[in-house]
């Protein structure tokens, strides 16, 4: 067994994580996880792949939804915060993620000008569309909104130990654990001696269907890794050759990336707090 020990969502796609303490989960993942994205003029994703200063930007949602704040972490102090009104109502445009068509609402020129200035580069800032019906693939499908793939990215806190060992056995420096941006990190918890599956690195890679809170899981893919792995997502700059680099000796998929964590879809939505249980009710062999 486990527990969850940290919950984080990501209201803007590419953005700096929010932690909280409790979340409700929907079918499509955390409440507003990734419901915002910031495109290029034609539409296409905007990714700290080629914009990590993505990863300074830190959005806020208020509650009911209908309010968007974006705050800088910029040292220099030159951006201020933008206070945004979230529209439902504007009209759809075209946007690309990952090559594939899909609809966002245009959340209007103020955001749009805030986003150019701070990224240096042309950008509108788009909702999902209450109509998106993207369902995301693996062995489990279902929903996402403008997740890389699946709703739920999940991540262990040994799995990271492991790595952090590794990187310090080539002399590199251990990394947080926002470099891979999880949804849910889970821990071995007290009082589960004889069940403590967490304690075992890359043990979720094995699980198949997961039970937290009132909330179920079922597995859809391992998480191959890209280059935003290599972003410091405090300072939002890239930052070498790790942790791709050390990964990729010990943790290759069956397609040959590397991969580190697992994507699930949501089988049964609920509420998710910190310090819930982790219940796997199905084992597979891993595919790493």
């Amino acid at each position: 067994m486990a527990d969850v020990v940290e919950l984080i969502c990501y209201p803007v796609k590419g953005c700096a994580g929010t932690p909280v303490g409790d979340a409700f989960l929907t079918p499509a993942g955390l409440t507003h996880d990734r419901s915002f994205m910031v495109i290029s003029e034609d539409g296409v994703y905007r990714t700290q792949r080629r914009h990590p200063r993505l990863a300074l930007i830190r959005p806020a949602v208020s509650t009911d939804g209908s309010r968007l704040t974006l705050d800088s972490a910029d040292t220099t102090g030159c951006y201020g915060t933008a206070h945004i009104d979230v529209t439902t109502s504007a009209p759809r445009r075209d946007v690309d993620l990952f090559g594939d068509a899909f609809r966002g609402i245009d959340q209007g020129d103020d955001a749009a000008a805030w986003l150019s200035d701070f990224l240096g580069a042309p950008s509108r800032l788009v909702r999902v569309p209450p109509e998106h019906d993207r369902i995301a693939d693996g062995l489990t499908p279902g929903p996402s909104g403008y997740a890389d793939s699946s709703a739920v990215h999940l991540l262990s806190r040994s799995a990271l130990a492991l790595l952090n060992q590794r990187m310090a056995e080539r002399g590199a420096p251990p990394l947080p654990m926002n470099r891979f941006r999880p949804n849910i990190v889970v821990d071995s918890g007290p009082g589960h001696a004889g069940d403590d599956w967490a304690a075992v690195p890359h043990a979720e890679d094995r699980a198949r269907r997961i039970g937290i809170g009132d909330a179920e899981l079922g597995f859809a893919k391992l998480a191959v890794r890209c280059a935003v792995t290599l972003v410091g997502q405090e300072a939002g700059t890239r930052q070498g050759p790790e942790p791709l680099r050390t990964l990729a000796g010990y943790r290759r998929g069956p397609s040959g990336g590397v991969v580190f964590g697992t994507k699930f879809s949501v089988l049964r939505p609920g509420k998710l707090s910190v310090g819930d249980e982790v219940v796997v009710r199905e084992w597979a062999d891993a595919e790493a």
